[in-house]
């Protein structure tokens, strides 16, 4: 059934950002399979709704260009070996997603033909019509941007109706609900107040190219079981980050 004829289903389009700290399970490094292919379990129950899923994913399970620079390696350097350990993300992904029978195409922002797709926008856009997965890896393909503002970038020019950013908590709090249980989780917050309150949901260029193409994020927890599936339809625990 397509998305648009189910009427419990409320985007056609979506982007889902991940951390590349969700593929690490309880390692504290790499990947961790059993972990990956619970995710794309997660994205396929999405897919055979008829959702066009395009996935952005973070490396810092593998590489973070800020920790490389804050111990004395030049910032550019330390970027591109972030954007590197992306791809290496995507593949992994990618893997998992096409063994449970889930088209897929990475798509890299740093041409490496041997391995992914580079990213031509038209070829992207068919890719999803065709309801084929898209991974975006490589961020930008420049330093200085995170992984977040590359999810919001691409899902921009892709069209899509909403950024869902699966994190480790069901939402977006006040103050870290692991060290404050008295923590409050918003229901609903706009983008300027996560900017003015520093809530730490996206970058702060994430969240205000979000504002300015009146792009919902949804943040929700990635742990919780069906929870992608059940916000895709209205029910669970989230927070919506709009207006």
């Amino acid at each position: 059934m397509d998305a648009a004829e189910d009427p419990t289903v409320r985007y056609g389009r979506v982007m889902l950002k991940i951390s590349g700290e969700a593929l690490m399970g309880d390692q504290g490094f790499g990947l961790h399979p059993p972990t990956v292919a619970r995710i794309a379990a997660e994205v396929k129950t999405v897919h055979d709704l008829g959702v066009e899923i395009c996935m952005v994913i973070g490396g810092g399970n593998i590489f973070r260009g800020l920790q490389g620079s804050a111990q004395g390696m030049e910032r550019t350097t330390a970027d591109y070996m972030g954007m590197l350990a992306t791809v290496m993300n995507a593949l992994a992904m990618q893997s998992a997603l096409e063994s449970i029978g889930v088209f897929t195409r990475v798509i890299s922002a740093i041409p490496m033909d041997q391995v992914c797709e580079p990213y031509i926008r038209r070829r992207a856009v068919r890719h999803l019509e065709k309801k084929r997965v898209c991974i975006f890896a490589a961020g930008t393909g420049n330093p200085y941007f995170t992984t977040d503002t590359a999810a919001t970038l691409r899902a921009s020019e892709m069209n899509c109706e909403a950024i869902f950013k699966g994190t480790k908590v069901d939402g977006v709090y006040d103050r870290d609900p692991k060290k404050h249980p008295d923590a409050r989780r918003y229901e609903t917050v706009s983008y300027d107040e996560v900017l003015q309150k520093h809530l730490g949901v996206m970058d702060a260029s994430a969240i205000a190219l979000a504002r300015d193409n009146r792009l919902p994020i949804i943040v929700f927890s990635l742990d919780e079981p069906g929870g992608f599936r059940g916000i895709l339809a209205g029910n669970g625990t989230f927070t919506l980050v709009g207006g």
